[in-house]
């Protein structure tokens, strides 16, 4: 993803900084501890798509 592109993006919940992440790719918003997926380069920034973040440790 263009660095420029992440620059403008931010998270359509709490309108905070998102972090982009190669495998899967995605954009991680660390404050509502969501994943955004990326499919084909184009991000899919719908909260109802959004993904929790599984909580540290894999448990």
């Amino acid at each position: 993803m263009e660095p420029w592109l992440l620059d403008l993006l931010v998270c359509p919940k709490c309108r905070g900084e998102l972090t982009y992440e190669q495998d899967p790719e995605s954009l991680v918003c660390a404050a509502d501890r969501l994943r955004y997926e990326v499919r084909e380069g184009i991000p899919i920034l719908l909260i109802d798509e959004a993904r929790p973040l599984e909580p540290a440790g894999g448990v």
